[in-house]
């Protein structure tokens, strides 16, 4: 069976006036399923909430828009409440409860991408909400919730009774909400729009990687991520991940042009993208995108902690290391076209402005 790489856009699940849950679905996306990858999108309108919640999946949530406050619990932890904004990556271990407001009129939306192999469901993260209709209360008897937290029969009804939103509610504007604290980002949160570049190519493109030395819980999560930014009409050079890794890439601005070929030199995509869409690329495929005049940038997790990438162009591309005479036989060429060929792309960059 051929493998479907096509970009999607994410579903609806729930919603209401505080805001709306989106995810990509295994059953269109089957990289999902067989990757064991998920992918979410929340949406907050404002003094919307996105109730307490855990999941059974490692994540890292990426602030597409907007600007609001989260709070995050560790395990046996105090609660750490964050101001986050636009550019904001936040690692979550699976099992660590978190809660997300917008108190902003522009809308806040957050990307989740993680991996599900410790999940209830292949390709899907499964929440437990602390609160709702759906949350735990909901589930256990009156008599457990009163035996457990010592509250009389009365109060345990009103508790339960009153909780009627389903995973996002819609705060009144008149109550306070906490404030983020001085000192809760450190070692949770790294602005991917400001932090350190790791990679900078003038008229080409930019890296920001996301590894335990910014971003300590990337440890716990136990994936990578980055954040490539490419500008008008530039490309970033065909390359693979040497290590056995998935590429989940989701589109976070502009638009291009990619191209995956996988094995026995077929080319099983090629597509035109835009913001919104997430696509994946298996293991040890090979991808290439151009940008748009509008340039083009993406939000990626990589299935292993530190991944090794091997690229197809450039100064250390495996064409520079492997003998000329290797290359005229393989390529059954002359000197002189093996010659040019070599001498071509002499820099190291992993991104080629447009040509002159």
């Amino acid at each position: 069976m051929e493998l479907d790489l096509s970009p999607r856009l994410p579903k609806k699940v729930y919603g209401g006036d505080g805001g709306s849950y989106y995810a990509w679905c295994p059953e269109e996306l089957p990289m999902l399923r067989d990757g064991n990858i998920g992918a979410a999108k929340l949406a907050l309108e404002k003094y919307g909430l996105a109730l307490p919640r855990y999941s059974d999946s490692s994540k890292v949530a990426y602030v597409l828009q907007g600007s609001g406050t989260a709070g995050i619990v560790l395990p046996e932890k105090e609660e750490k409440v964050i101001e986050i904004k636009k550019g904001d990556a936040i690692a979550i271990p699976f099992g660590v409860v978190a809660w997300w407001f917008n108190n902003e009129d522009t809308e806040l939306v957050i990307l989740f991408l993680g991996e599900t192999h410790k999940g209830h469901k292949a390709g899907q993260f499964t929440e437990f909400y602390l609160t709702g209709s759906n949350g735990i209360f909901t589930g256990f008897s009156t008599e457990f919730v009163g035996r457990a937290w010592d509250l009389d029969e009365t109060t345990v009804k009103k508790l339960v009774g009153s909780q009627t939103g389903n995973g996002i509610v819609k705060v009144d504007g008149s109550l306070k909400m906490p404030s983020p604290r001085k000192g809760d980002r450190e070692g949770f949160v790294l602005n991917c729009l400001e932090a350190p570049l790791d990679v900078d190519i003038k008229d080409g493109g930019r890296v920001v990687v996301l590894n335990t030395k910014n971003l300590p819980l990337v440890g716990e999560v136990g994936f990578g991520a980055d954040l490539v930014r490419i500008d008008g009409h530039s490309m970033c050079s065909p390359g693979f991940s040497c290590d056995s890794a998935l590429q989940v890439t989701y589109i976070v601005g502009g638009s291009g042009r990619v191209q995956v070929v996988g094995a026995d030199g077929k080319r099983v995509l090629e597509t035109h993208v835009k913001a919104g869409a997430l696509f994946i690329v298996p293991r040890f495929f090979v991808v290439s995108k151009i940008a748009d005049s509008d340039g083009l940038s993406w939000f990626s997790i990589v299935t292993t902690p530190d991944p090794i990438f091997t690229h197809l162009a450039g100064k250390t591309s495996v064409w520079k290391a492997l003998s000329p005479e290797v290359l005229q036989a393989a390529f059954k060429v002359v000197p002189e076209v093996e010659k040019a060929f070599r001498s071509k792309r002499t820099s190291d960059a992993i991104f080629f402005p447009p040509p002159n």
